[in-house]
């Protein structure tokens, strides 16, 4: 980057998503600087992070309908084949975690691991190309990563834990869920401890699905760019970089699945709990 002349400023510059919003004039633009992004508040729009996450959702309901008008009963195809291999392995995830029934959740984990799973792919793409194309076309910032962005993981588990909730309800009645809050597991004369146990459960899911996607992402994106910053370097720290790089990428191959399929699977145990009378 012609901007990025020191370590600091090269990462400080991969870390900042183009963003969207009041600018410190009063008009709307956006953001040239970290500050300027900074100073526009909570209706502020990583106009990067939607976009990319908008991009990859098109692209998994393309093929995989695609898949589904094209299949056949004979022989499959090889869309068809991968499709169907990812449908029976979110389908037995499903219903070895779930134990009520709701026509709902297959579609839903199906959903999430797929869109997840290509959000975190993005992170295999080479640190500087997106970003390098964007300043060549006059864009201050690009980040190619939706899940290194916690309003990203943040809005996934946000939807999860109102699905939570409503199931909750629908599920156990007002009364029911109140009493599961409140006399759980003390019984009535525990009950504000059990308000404060069960609370502080009932929030950690949410925070705990969009920290838990957000740091391993995160920290995935920090090691590319500091192994990136290798290659400003003379012949030895370019080749270590280039060895580095490769061995980091293929062991995060295993990071950003695991880490779609722990979400998929939170998701549907976090669902199954609010079915049942009791957990």
């Amino acid at each position: 980057m012609a901007e990025a002349h020191t370590s600091a400023e090269y990462i400080k510059h991969h870390l900042q998503n183009l963003t969207y919003g009041r600018l410190p004039d009063g008009t709307w633009g956006f953001a040239h600087t970290a500050e300027q992004a900074q100073s526009m508040g909570f209706w502020a729009i990583n106009v990067d992070t939607l976009g990319v996450s908008i991009v990859l959702g098109l692209v998994f309901l393309y093929f995989f309908r695609k898949a589904a008008v094209g299949a056949t009963a004979g022989v499959p195809g090889g869309l068809q084949n991968f499709v169907e291999w990812i449908v029976e392995f979110v389908d037995s995830s499903v219903k070895g975690s779930f134990t009520a029934r709701n026509a709902l959740v297959a579609p839903l984990a199906l959903t999430i691991f797929i869109w997840v799973f290509l959000m975190n792919l993005m992170d295999l793409v080479p640190i500087d190309w997106i970003p390098g194309l964007a300043s060549a076309l006059g864009v201050p910032y690009f980040k190619l990563v939706p899940t290194t962005d916690p309003n990203a993981t943040f809005g996934l588990a946000i939807g999860v834990f109102i699905l939570v909730l409503y199931y909750s309800f629908k599920m156990k009645g007002v009364g029911g869920f109140a009493a599961e809050l409140a006399l759980q597991p003390f019984g009535k004369w525990g009950m504000p401890a059990n308000l404060l146990l069960e609370g502080v459960n009932l929030i950690a899911k949410p925070i705990s699905l969009a920290l838990r996607l957000f740091g391993n992402l995160y920290a995935g994106e920090m090691i590319f760019i500091l192994i990136a910053l290798m290659f400003s370097g003379g012949v030895a720290l370019v080749l270590t970089g280039g060895v580095l790089q490769w061995a980091w990428a293929v062991f995060h191959v295993l990071i950003i699945t695991l880490q779609a399929f722990i979400f998929m699977t939170l998701t549907i145990v976090y669902l199954d709990m609010a079915h049942q009378e009791h957990h």
